[in-house]
């Protein structure tokens, strides 16, 4: 059995605290595992920190406990599998590990603690292959990135590092409610954030690597709402066709949107799109994010904009600007009706005694232009197409896998549903 000992060695205002471990001839170290103790208030006979307002003493004292049996059975493991332990090297790893600490080597970091393993995920992810033997988005990998961001706000947020055996209930609701009161996210976005989390969970769980399972739980859900996205009708796409723009900047996004509205590519797709693209009647395109073959004959509006730039498509622009310049081409075309939606607004919040202005998503009542953004293209696309003929064709065109999917993406409104029932009785009358 192994001999184990703590102890202080000063007798200062505070004292660091040593932890001797010996089994034998065979195994002896002795190191300071970062705990202070006041002076006087250490018991060597009791093992344990004496009663004192100076501190926790209930919550070291059952800490210390937890550490003496974590080093006697990480001892024994070690033992086992027949490692050859080098005494003060190990002990000092193992404190890191029980502390939360570093021990600044990746391989055993990447099994503790969530943010290590996220790097070491990211790392394999741009050499890794999906099921259809293609790579890994560069869009998926910058995702993680993000969701390692907000791990490290949160870790700053309670001031500890987390750890993969971290991932409870507890963790999963204290996380979400710092991403929506903290960062002042909207649940569709901490939804991912949590996606994300379970990912690396199970990843981690298939690795063997030591994770809490509450990740397989049900109440280690994704928060999601749903989104209040709007589309424009076949009248708004009209009028927005027929205006003229003497500033070549609006006139040139103002063609890239009428192609986007009728073509209902994402907007990464849509603003790569050249001659190359076109054969006969239809536009071929390759769709970035999933890699599907996408064919779409070319609306009457669509080879009125080729002709009028003699068979190319309008000069390309980022998509940044794109966003800007079809809020402005609306806003003129008078796409003024008032509806329900989410604007990406500024708000101040105060964070450690400082105020500081963000941004973030606030549901309101606006004109329409203001909630017009590139993502307008495919839902305008699929929902005036609704209906009017089967989901399965425009899903095969929007690359929709599921219906499920599809069908978020239709925005008709509830009055709208009404005003075609009506037109549809108006037609049957007997």
């Amino acid at each position: 059995m192994a001999s184990t000992t703590f102890r202080t060695k000063t007798e200062n205002d505070w004292n660091s605290l040593y932890y001797r471990f010996k089994q034998g001839k065979q195994f002896e170290a002795e190191l300071s595992i970062g705990v202070q103790v006041p002076k006087g208030r250490w018991s060597h006979s009791k093992q344990e920190i004496l009663a004192t307002t100076l501190m926790d003493f209930k919550k070291t004292n059952a800490q210390l406990k937890e550490f003496n049996i974590f080093i006697n059975r990480e001892y024994q493991n070690s033992k086992l599998v027949g490692e050859i332990l080098a005494p003060r090297a190990w002990l000092k790893e193992k404190i890191k590990i029980f502390f939360n600490q570093e021990t600044s080597n990746p391989d055993i970091d990447k099994t503790i603690f969530l943010s290590n393993f996220i790097d070491a995920f990211m790392e394999e992810a741009k050499t890794k292959r999906t099921k259809k033997n293609t790579p890994v988005k560069s869009r998926t990998v910058q995702h993680y990135q993000t969701t390692l961001n907000k791990v490290k706000d949160y870790e700053i947020h309670i001031g500890k590092r987390i750890k993969l055996l971290d991932l409870n209930l507890k963790f999963h609701n204290r996380f979400i409610e710092f991403l929506e009161f903290e960062q002042h996210l909207n649940p569709n976005t901490i939804g991912g954030y949590v996606d994300d989390i379970k990912l690396f969970c199970s990843n981690a769980d298939k690795k063997e690597y030591p994770v809490c399972k509450d990740f397989k739980l049900t109440e280690f859900y994704s928060p999601s709402n749903e989104t209040s996205d709007i589309y424009l009708n076949e009248t708004d796409i009209k009028k927005i066709f027929e205006k003229d723009f003497p500033q070549d900047y609006l006139d040139n996004a103002r063609d890239w949107f009428i192609i986007g509205l009728w073509t209902g590519l994402r907007v990464s797709d849509l603003l790569t799109l050249d001659k190359s693209n076109i054969d006969g009647e239809f536009i071929f395109q390759t769709n970035a994010k999933t890699d599907y073959p996408t064919i779409i004959p070319i609306h009457d509006q669509v080879q009125s904009i080729l002709d009028k730039r003699k068979g190319d498509f309008p000069r390309q622009i980022s998509d940044q600007k794109f966003n800007i310049y079809i809020k402005e081409v609306c806003k003129i075309a008078k796409i003024s009706e008032v509806v329900s939606g989410s604007k990406v607004v500024p708000i101040t919040i105060e964070r450690n005694g400082k105020k500081e202005i963000i941004h973030r998503k606030k549901f309101g009542k606006y004109e329409k232009h203001e909630l017009v953004s590139s993502h307008s293209c495919r839902r305008s696309f699929a929902s005036n197409l609704y209906g009017k003929i089967d989901s399965l064709t425009i899903m095969k065109i929007t690359a929709h896998k599921t219906e499920s999917q599809f069908l978020k993406y239709i925005k008709i409104t509830p009055k709208e549903y009404a005003l075609k029932l009506k037109q549809h009785w108006n037609k049957v009358k007997f």
